[in-house]
């Protein structure tokens, strides 16, 4: 190996380690970008039953935005029912109250279990919470966006969460 004056190595320990660090820095990047794209997550609606009113929920559009609320907030169900965006919204009640569907926005409730597991599936903690997702098959469903926490229903506009 070549030495420099005083006996020093060119090769020195800290260049190794400075190496080492900047590899397992580049590979720490690499994989929390890997974990954060695939935090997004499924939704079959063939697997899970949500109901609008009497009937079962049958996804017909490409994308939905999906909002997670609570009906027992004052004046939240008349606010989703009058919201005029491109996309559909699902509107999935906390409480589980039936609504009519208007014209942009299905009213969605559930059994316990379905209600339970889509809480925990999507990482909900607070209410309202809103989120898209996309079609990729049938039934089946990917999250698009990251899961959006809103302080109120008002000023909800779609391009601003995508």
């Amino acid at each position: 190996m070549a030495k420099r004056k005083g006996g020093k190595s060119l090769f020195s320990l800290s260049t190794l380690l400075a190496s080492f660090f900047g590899a397992a820095m580049i590979a720490g990047a690499f994989a929390y970008f890997n974990y954060k794209f695939s935090e997004y997550k499924f939704i079959d609606f063939k697997e899970w039953s949500f109901y609008e009113k009497n009937d079962i929920f049958l996804s017909e559009a490409e994308r939905y935005i999906v909002i997670f609320y609570s009906s027992r907030k004052k004046g939240s169900m008349e606010k989703l029912a009058n919201l005029e965006l491109d996309t559909p919204v699902l509107a999935i009640d906390y409480y589980n109250q039936v609504h009519e569907n208007s014209k942009n926005t299905t009213f969605l409730r559930a059994g316990t279990n379905t209600s339970l597991q889509f809480i925990q599936r999507f990482n909900i903690y607070k209410v309202p919470s809103l989120f898209f997702i996309k079609r990729i098959k049938e039934t089946l469903y990917k999250q698009v966006s990251m899961i959006h926490k809103l302080n109120t229903l008002e000023n909800i506009k779609e391009k601003k969460y995508e």
